[in-house]
């Protein structure tokens, strides 16, 4: 084990700092301008070196790449785009030897419409084994010529397409056949759980994995593999945007099914199975988009998932009260079943925090601030990719577009593209390092980015890198970081967030001191840190007793007296205010 890092025991997942990996886009290992596996690997020392637990791969196995490897055709392989097996096998042999544990995507809503159990289904026709495995239904109106009720796909328009009569391939469009139900893009039909063999199949998917020796799972769309069984109209009346996230009050018969628990239990069974085997946790994290904190804790009973992801951060407004219901929200509904709240700033679907906390210099210094609030938390964080480096969202030009969310939206959604732009590690013009050749990158890169590249910001003490390497090195390092204690610090303003972290009881965790970082003051052993983030528009003077560990931005403090600028989060090894 590295120096500085904390030992998790049997539940490292409870306080880790997991990065995503959107694999098209982290780093392209054999110059075709796309993400690959070997890229990874070529950049495990980066990750290693900033200080993360784990990394979570996006999917890398066979697919028509229709929503960029989230249709799988084969999920027991992987893509030639991306490398083979043998590639991960190194990959995942590099990480853990460095100390890193790997969570692979498995992708249960659905499978690409290429995937041989759909191709069956076509072939087979209607009333047939192979249909159930899927959710084939007849048409309503005449002759079956509307669909069977009225869901909508997350990505824009119907979330039914027609297939031909008599088993025909899908898309003819001859206005025949029955309809299939994809709440994604139509070369994403969704499976049907209700059939023990869908079961078996990813009983099947998750085997591979593990025998391969990955560390568990992010589950995509976690919360949507069941559906209402009559597949009832969802009532009107309530709206959502094709950038909904949180879509189960519109759409009840789609999400949050009470009956997707089952699922869950049955996977921990197996996952359970393999740490008795050798005594090594695998983990099961869910992308579970539930807006109820009550009903997202159902996902992490002791039984189910291990984690659930916890969106309250991500979707609130900038200000003080928003961050401090959703934080006492998220912690108090894991609390309840005994489960860590796992935190998300960013991921692959969203707007970066840079750009949605305002852009430019305000949406930076924002952006920064939030990550050390959202670090100090007790609880798991997944951090995605390039927020380290400050990376805003991109304006890709609709002509490079490729998420295909642009054009099932009709033009009104520019998609997701603009998060997933790959990321610049050096240089001063694109492809900026991500590429050894001379290929132009998936999606093009700004020309002004050659500032916020990885090697630019390595050395420089005030950068985004720097800081957020430092605060993951002190995370590692400090007691009060080690447990689950959190308490709200009394007397601060309202637009000042602010809380305590204490150590656990028992023995610290943790060996010697953290790496230097450029944005760190001083470091101390004190039981008890403060974090606080101003969200004011002027300067905030508040009273905190301490040494002062870290800072967003450069701020005046005596040891008692703390002058913070808006928009600002520092650290504190304070005193205990409790005595």
């Amino acid at each position: 084990m590295r120096a500085g890092r904390r030992d998790h025991g049997d539940e490292w997942w409870r306080h880790a700092v997991v990065y995503e990996i959107y694999i098209r886009s982290f780093a392209d290992g054999n110059g075709d301008g796309l993400g690959d596996l070997a890229g990874i690997r070529a950049r495990l020392t980066y990750l290693r070196a900033l200080g993360v637990d784990a990394i979570w791969i996006t999917p890398f196995y066979r697919s028509p790449m229709a929503d960029h490897g989230y249709d799988v055709a084969d999920p027991c392989d992987v893509d030639p785009l991306f490398g083979d097996l043998a590639e991960f096998d190194a990959m995942l042999a590099e990480a853990h030897d460095l100390g890193l544990k790997v969570l692979c995507d498995v992708i249960p809503n659905h499978s690409s419409s290429e995937h041989p159990a759909f191709r069956a289904a076509l072939a087979a026709g209607p009333g047939s084994p192979e249909r159930d495995r899927y959710l084939f239904r007849d048409g309503r109106g005449p002759g079956g010529s509307e669909p069977p009720n009225n869901w909508v796909s997350v990505f824009g328009g119907p979330a039914w397409t027609r297939v031909g009569a008599g088993g025909a391939d899908h898309g003819t469009g001859d206005g025949t056949g029955q309809w299939y139900l994809h709440l994604f893009a139509p070369e994403q039909p969704d499976w049907n759980w209700r059939n023990p063999q869908v079961w078996d199949e990813y009983d099947r998917v998750l085997r591979f994995w593990l025998d391969r020796g990955v560390d568990g799972f992010r589950v995509d769309v976690a919360h949507g593999l069941l559906k209402e069984p009559t597949l009832a109209d969802h009532p009107g009346g309530i709206p959502l945007t094709p950038t909904a996230m949180f879509r189960e009050v519109a759409e009840p018969g789609a999400w949050d099914q009470d009956e997707v628990h089952a699922v869950f239990q049955h996977w921990r069974s197996v996952l359970d199975e393999y740490e008795r085997a050798d005594g090594r946790p695998r983990v099961l994290a869910g992308e579970t988009w539930v807006a109820d904190p009550r009903r997202l804790a159902n996902y992490v009973r002791p039984d189910e998932l291990h984690l659930a992801f916890s969106f309250g951060l991500l979707t609130s407004p900038w200000s003080a009260p928003a961050w401090k219901e959703a934080i006492a929200a998220g912690l108090g509904a894991m609390e309840s079943v005994g489960a860590p709240t796992t935190w998300a700033l960013a991921n692959h679907d969203v707007v970066r925090p840079v750009t949605r906390y305002g852009g430019g210099p305000v949406g930076a210094r924002r952006a920064r601030a939030a990550l050390l609030v959202a670090l100090a938390l007790p609880g798991t964080l997944f951090l995605y990719q390039g927020d380290e480096l400050g990376l805003p969202q991109v304006d890709v030009p609709p002509a490079e577009r490729r998420d295909p969310m642009w054009e099932r939206s009709g033009h009104t959604s520019p998609g997701r593209d603009g998060c997933r732009v790959p990321l610049p590690w050096s240089g001063d013009r694109s492809p900026f390092g991500f590429s050894g050749g001379a290929t132009e990158p998936w999606l093009p890169q700004p020309a002004d980015w050659a500032s916020l590249t990885a090697a630019g910001q390595v050395d420089d003490p005030l950068s985004t890198l720097v800081l957020i390497r430092g605060a993951l090195a002190i995370r590692a390092a400090l007691p009060a970081f080690a447990g689950g204690h959190l308490r709200s610090r009394p007397g601060t303003p309202t637009e000042c967030l602010a809380f305590d972290r204490t150590a656990s009881p028992g023995p610290p965790v943790g060996s010697g001191p953290p790496e230097a970082s450029g944005n760190e003051v001083g470091v101390g052993g004190s039981p008890t840190v403060t974090c606080l983030l101003s969200m004011a528009v002027d300067d905030l003077v508040v009273t905190v007793p301490g040494r002062l560990i870290l800072a967003s931005e450069p701020v005046a403090y005596d040891g008692r007296s703390l002058v913070l600028p808006p928009d600002t989060a520092v650290w504190i090894a304070a005193e205990d205010p409790a005595g």
